[in-house]
């Protein structure tokens, strides 16, 4: 059994913000705790799938290849009580292995052995009775495919098949996952003996005693195992954690001479060792001087070879989507390192410090980030602390959980300062929770979490559900598969290249009220931004407002299904301030101040209430591109007036119409089979369209 797959080096940190390493974080809707995990877990449900469609095998049976027989074989096997084994193969010199024995695990009898020279010997019975089922295989090439069929078969046994609730427990079924590894070794290092952890684990999956799918023997020889492998390779690891190190190093210097705008640098500890490294990439450093008013720095990751911290910084450009500022790996979580880290990346950026950074929970991370970026806001994304509900309270509340976890998530999103502070006492002692550690945490560190407290906090929409579905993605994109440091390395560069980077096209942005400030708004702002605003402006109709005196506006909609707001209307300066905070919180217009704005017949969005980061000249694709999206602007735009043309003419007659319908079904056929021309047809098409 192996401790730790092969196919990548990176994993979730488990370790709790509260500090002890007793604590167990699981994240709610992430079973699995590492990109490679996940794959096991597919790979299991689609095994576990597959075997609910198990038939009985027989002669002739053909499969693409003797794995895909035994997994077969094995999956109808423990449907049917008793588990299977590999028994003899036979091998040619032209054809290698042409034959596979699988056979009931009770095939066959124990051969005796020699006593051990002992007092007391063990003698421990044998299972193996003679049973005849089996199934054997045989190799064929037929048309030069290799192919495996059943030649032999019996399903008669000589003994008793096992029920569903035992034949889990035969040693072939007993299989430890790679999240149950992680939380076995966590509680070995906490000191947990191993009856304890079998305990704790059941508690954790809320399952009855004896239930898990390994019992306490596995556990033990796992731990067993697992400190054995780690004393017998931890000069290895060393080793080569050091000969990595070097080569991410010497990799930086050659980016240097491809890339005159790479910076890296690194620390050694006191053997000359290199300790921590940061790096980033021309472009990236381009980029934040127009997106680095807002930046995640993302510490969810370690390498599960070296123990090496992964830290990523990204900020969110004028599409939505995630850029990427910088990279880190450190030697551990202390405040030290992560000073070295801002420093790092502050000097990287040329000494600009953000205006807001969103982090996960960590307190040394926490008291870094006080001292080196005083004037910056922090900002702890809320799906961190809700990821974490589920192992923190669910065990201690049972079946309150649900009702709690609901409660929560509305006093996350409750208006007032007052009264998130007034409805938090009331859920803490309602159930019970005032002596709890991870209550206590999160209310001191509720400056930074709560949207009461942070709605006048400039995000620029990076604490959306899409940016931390896109941040997740790229996260994955630069971590799967990866096996050593410079791999890992040269994905990063392949991700964080500007070019290399998906961009959806231009597309035609619909007006949705014909309002002369969403016409502005279109020819101004991304399609990112525009849709934003133009929700904003498309729900600013449903509002009324009542003039209070002294430019003050009281905004509340219709049927009075939301609050009231305060908006401020100082004509001389042109400036608007509502009481929600929208503006100051994602840079885009508030529905209330839009219904003011169009109460007071503006045209036009004032300047200052547009910023730079969400037009589209500030935009980081090459000027090319973005003619060809204008282009493509153009064009879809000179369709859509054909095409309601068209059907306007063709409304007026039955006639008409069916031969329209005809017409265009049978163009649709012959454009669907012309070939893909290049991008010269593009701006092409948009010119004739325009001249005819």
């Amino acid at each position: 059994m192996t401790m730790k797959p092969s196919n990548n080096i990176w994993i979730r940190r488990q370790q709790c913000p509260c500090g002890d390493w007793k604590c167990y974080v699981k994240y709610e809707g992430d079973d699995q705790t590492s990109v490679s995990s996940q794959l096991i877990k597919n790979e299991t449900t689609s095994a576990s799938a597959s075997s609910e469609a198990v038939f009985t095998p027989y002669v002739g049976q053909i499969f693409k290849s003797d794995d895909d027989a035994f997994e077969y074989y094995s999956n109808f096997a423990r449907k049917n009580g008793f588990s299977i084994r590999k028994a003899r193969s036979t091998e040619s010199q032209n054809l290698g292995i042409y034959r596979r024995d699988f056979v009931c695990y009770r095939s066959g009898f124990n051969q005796p052995r020699k006593k051990a020279n002992v007092e007391h010997p063990r003698d421990r019975k044998s299972v193996r009775c003679g049973c005849d089922a089996k199934l054997y295989l045989t190799k064929e090439i037929v048309e030069g495919v290799t192919q495996w069929y059943v030649s032999q078969f019996s399903n008669v046994h000589n003994h008793e098949l096992l029920e569903d609730d035992q034949v889990r427990l035969l040693p072939a079924y007993r299989k430890i996952q790679e999240a149950d590894q992680e939380r076995i070794l966590l509680l070995s290092k906490a000191g947990f003996p191993v009856n304890r952890i079998v305990k704790v684990l059941e508690l954790e999956k809320g399952v009855q005693p004896g239930q898990l799918p390994f019992i306490e023997k596995d556990v033990r020889n796992f731990v067993r195992t697992c400190k054995k492998t780690v004393q017998e390779n931890d000069a290895l690891l060393t080793e080569k954690r050091e000969n990595d190190t070097l080569e991410l190093l010497e990799a930086c210097k050659a980016m240097t001479v491809r890339d005159a705008n790479f910076v890296y640098d690194y620390t050694t500890d006191e053997n000359n060792k290199v300790e921590n490294i940061a790096w980033s990439y021309g472009d990236s450093v381009h980029a934040y001087t127009v997106f680095g008013d807002v930046i995640t720095f993302d510490t969810t990751y370690r390498s599960i070879t070296y123990g090496l911290l992964l830290g990523v910084w990204f900020g969110i450009d004028n599409h939505g989507k995630p850029i990427f500022f910088g990279c880190v790996l450190l030697q551990d979580e202390s405040s030290n390192s992560f000073t070295w880290a801002l420093q790092t990346f502050l000097r990287f950026m040329r000494g600009r410090h953000p205006q807001t950074i969103l982090t996960d929970l960590d307190s040394s991370l926490r008291d870094a980030i006080a001292r080196e970026l005083p004037n910056t806001k922090h900002v702890i994304c809320l799906w961190h602390v809700l990821s974490k509900l589920s192992s923190w309270f669910s065990l201690p509340l049972g079946s309150q959980y649900v009702e709690f976890k609901a409660e929560f998530d509305a006093l996350c999103h409750s208006v007032g300062i007052e009264e998130f502070e007034h409805q938090w006492n009331l859920l803490v002692a309602r159930f019970g929770l005032a002596s709890d550690k991870h209550i206590a945490l999160l209310f001191s560190y509720r400056t930074s979490w709560p949207v009461s407290y942070i709605r006048g906090y400039f995000l620029a929409r990076s604490m959306t559900a899409d940016f931390s579905q896109s941040l997740d993605a790229f996260l994955k994109r630069i971590l799967s598969g990866q096996t050593c440091l410079q791999s890992f390395f040269e994905q990063v560069g392949i991700a964080a290249d500007l070019r290399n980077q998906s961009r959806e096209g231009m597309q035609y942005m619909h007006i949705k009220t014909c309002l002369p400030i969403e016409e502005n708004a279109r020819s101004i702002l991304t399609p990112y931004a525009f849709n934003a605003l133009q929700h904003e402006i498309v729900l600013s109709m449903q509002y009324a407002t009542t003039d209070m005196g002294n430019g003050s506006y009281l905004v509340q909609h219709y049927k009075k299904m939301d609050g009231e707001y305060l908006v401020i209307w100082i004509p001389q300066e042109e400036q608007i301030h509502c009481s929600c905070k929208e503006f100051e919180h994602s840079g885009i217009l508030c529905r209330h101040c839009l219904r003011v704005l169009i109460v007071k017949n503006y045209f036009e969005i004032p300047e200052k209430y547009v910023l730079f980061r969400w037009r589209l000249e500030s935009s980081l694709v090459p000027a090319e591109d973005q003619n060809a999206q204008c282009s493509s602007d153009e064009c879809v735009q000179a369709f859509h007036s054909l095409a309601a043309t068209l059907l306007t003419e063709s409304l007026f007659t039955k006639e008409r119409f069916n031969h329209v319908h005809r017409e265009l079904t049978r163009l649709l056929d012959y454009v669907r089979d012309m070939p893909v021309c290049n991008e010269f047809a593009l701006n092409m098409a948009a010119n004739n369209v325009s001249e005819s």
